[in-house]
């Protein structure tokens, strides 16, 4: 029996993405086989993103369109994961909706699916700013004081998790938790989990407005710090 995959993505005002994103990450599903889902979360955009996934659903029969009130990108992920574990999927790929992955460079990490606990994209050649770099080498300095763990890169959007491995974490992570996908990092990692960190590219924003800015950036981490050392108490 063919194992199902599920890619979940968060979306937030990708009205000028969305179109080319689906068009480009559905033929992966479909390649995969007939039960296996393309699932798109809008996180309450102010544009027109949701009535675009409604229209390209009718041309896109594996596209789940999701919506929902907005809450930030990641308590859409952990959103978008809970729905995937109680859809039982066998495995659970996160990717974002504003084209900097290729799908192209999904298929290494299915191959070897069946190796390791989680397999996480590393991006070692960014090219969406220096500021963007900036914050991925601070947030790694923090979680390493914070965890006392070393983790490659924390946030990437471009991970592939068997749905055991959700079962196990997801309800450790706080709901509505801004970083979702940086706690996991740093569960799999602390626990000894058998991760596996691959190099991957990481393009520009291919269209429509980054809705994080500096001074978002600079109040994001301070959050983070102080939920952090709330977390360690716990994990």
């Amino acid at each position: 029996m063919e194992d199902s995959l599920y890619i979940v993505m968060p979306a937030y005002n990708e009205e000028a993405n969305i179109e080319s994103v689906v068009k480009e990450w559905h033929e992966v599903v479909e390649k995969v086989g007939p039960s296996s889902r393309l699932v798109v979360v809008n996180d309450g955009s102010k544009d027109n993103t949701y009535n675009k996934l409604l229209e390209l659903a009718k041309t896109y029969p594996q596209l789940e369109p999701l919506t929902k009130a907005n809450s930030g990108h990641g308590a859409t992920l952990l959103y978008a994961y809970n729905y995937a574990v109680d859809k039982k999927a066998d495995y659970i790929f996160q990717t974002d909706s504003d084209g900097q992955t290729l799908p192209s460079e999904f298929w290494p990490f299915w191959e070897d699916r069946k190796l390791y606990d989680a397999i996480i994209g590393h991006r070692n050649h960014r090219e969406d700013g220096f500021s963007r770099i900036v914050v991925t080498k601070v947030l790694k300095l923090v979680i390493r004081l914070t965890f006392g763990v070393s983790v490659t890169d924390a946030n990437t959007p471009f991970r592939l998790m068997p749905r055991r491995i959700l079962e196990k974490y997801l309800p450790k992570i706080p709901k509505d938790f801004n970083l979702s996908n940086v706690v996991l990092s740093v569960l799999l990692v602390k626990n000894k989990d058998n991760v596996k960190f691959v190099p991957i590219t990481f393009r520009p924003r291919q269209g429509g407005v980054n809705s994080i800015n500096l001074k978002r950036i600079f109040k994001i981490g301070a959050q983070a710090v102080k939920d952090f050392r709330q977390l360690r108490k716990t994990i």
